[in-house]
């Protein structure tokens, strides 16, 4: 097992990885931007480093500054959380060629689930549904685009093929429109991912949200860990989620994830993973692959009892899977609401001194944050301060632990998104379970017309 870990993260989920460490014996070395110097996990780090000023690109996404961070701690090992690095092919590749070890797959893997066209291709080969679509990149010629749009059928949905976080797709609803949205949604795949490339799928028009979560050792051995609901969706960023799914026949939850695990031995996968659909008429199609913790891991880990965050790590250190499939039981439902420092409605940033936090707590409350009294939220990322998390025997017991939870919440000094999440959960289509994730956007649109 490794003796030191250093975490290539900030904010809630440097705190988590920490906490696994911790509670392994194994110590930490925090990198922080000047921004988090303050920070809860940066005091309780063992060794902590600073990378940069505060901007991104200058400390969390700077490879050689946290490689030297590593390399004068003597650390053995590197997790990189989620978001900046974490599913960086290039990242993680330099990371093992430094004699470290990273926390996640191999960076050939990264890759290949990075870039969607490839990632689609490698899931029909081990018999996970896809979206019909295109199989590969779109050519060149626009008339064999306008071809390949019929044969699908409108309305269609161009994406970037490497894409993520909701960005680089356009949505075509006529053949007047299509070589415009390509050529855009190109140009833009460029900009922002170096990529041009760009496929096309049918655009499913009421679909769910609906993901696998997988562990998978390096020995050939992988299992599924049930599926999370991430359907309430704001431009298609996740706002709260749910496992398991409300209104899931048991029998295809687990055919559809036999063939997740499936995958992962057939591609050589190792660590966690995430396997993304959208769910609509009694039907999965595979949308994208995450080949890292997810943000909403702790449901997961509320209904199994299966530490993700350890598992990562004892399965980077080489061991063999504790458990087979069959070992894996679902018990009781977990609901995840992400607290953002924003204006519930409008969205708008929140940065800004905590004056006052008090967080909920109770039999299945979680909370899962750094923030605290008279903590400086910093302008320069993303805006979630903390995730809560409340389970119970059945899904009417953990919303009415989450109601409970919310309304005790309290932070002053910024903005919170908590009143959203307590509207939320007193909407009877929520309440009812199987919301497609249009639903948060038409139900936002409305209020705001109200207003």
């Amino acid at each position: 097992m490794f003796e030191k870990i250093l975490i290539a993260n900030r904010g809630e989920i440097a705190l988590r990885i920490q906490r696994a460490c911790r509670e392994m014996g194994i110590k930490t070395v925090v990198v922080h931007s000047e921004a988090d110097a303050d920070a809860k996990y940066v005091k309780l780090a063992d060794e902590s480093v600073c990378i940069g000023p505060a901007p991104s690109n200058l400390s969390y996404l700077n490879i050689p500054a946290i490689i030297s961070a590593a390399e004068v701690t003597d650390a053995q090992a590197i997790h990189p959380g989620y978001g900046f690095l974490s599913e960086n092919a290039d990242f993680s590749e330099r990371v093992e060629k430094c004699g470290f070890v990273f926390i996640g797959p191999r960076a050939e893997t990264i890759r290949l689930m990075g870039d969607k066209v490839s990632a689609k291709i490698a899931m029909r080969k081990a018999g996970v549904p896809c979206v019909p679509g295109v199989e590969g990149a779109l050519p060149d010629d626009p008339a064999e685009i306008i071809k390949i749009a019929r044969s699908i059928g409108y309305p269609v949905i161009i994406k970037a093929s490497g894409g993520g976080g909701g960005r680089g797709m356009r949505v075509v609803h006529t053949e007047a429109a299509l070589l415009g949205a390509v050529t855009m949604t190109k140009s833009e795949a460029q900009a922002a991912f170096n990529n041009p490339t760009v496929y096309m799928e049918k655009y499913l028009e009421n679909p769910r949200h609906i993901e696998f979560q997988i562990l998978a050792d390096q020995h050939g051995n992988a299992v599924y860990l049930g599926e999370r609901d991430c359907s309430m969706q704001r431009r298609n960023q996740k706002v709260m989620e749910e496992a398991p799914a409300p209104l899931l026949n048991p029998r295809l939850r687990n055919k559809i994830g036999e063939r997740c695990a499936e995958a992962c031995r057939k591609i050589g996968y190792r660590g966690a993973g995430t396997f993304e659909f959208l769910y609509e008429n009694g039907e999965f199609f595979f949308i994208e692959m995450n080949t890292r913790v997810q943000v909403e891991h702790p449901v997961t880990e509320m209904i199994t009892g299966i530490d993700i965050v350890r598992q990562q790590i004892l399965i980077a250190a080489g061991e063999k899977l504790a458990f087979r499939q069959r070992d894996v039981q679902f018990r009781g439902h977990a609901i995840e609401c992400r607290i953002n420092a924003e204006h519930p409605y409008k969205f708008t940033p929140s940065p800004g001194r905590i004056t006052s936090w008090h967080a909920p707590g109770g039999p299945g409350i979680r909370v899962d944050s750094h923030a605290y009294n008279n903590y400086y939220v910093p302008q320069h990322y993303d805006s979630m301060i903390g995730k809560v998390i409340a389970y119970g025997d059945t899904r009417e017991q953990a919303m009415a632990r989450m109601r409970t939870a919310l309304s005790e919440m309290a932070v002053e000094g910024i903005e919170t998104n908590i009143a959203l999440h307590r509207d939320l959960l007193l909407d009877s289509a929520f309440i009812g379970g199987g919301t497609s994730i249009h639903y948060l956007e038409e139900r936002l649109a409305k209020h705001n017309k109200d207003k």
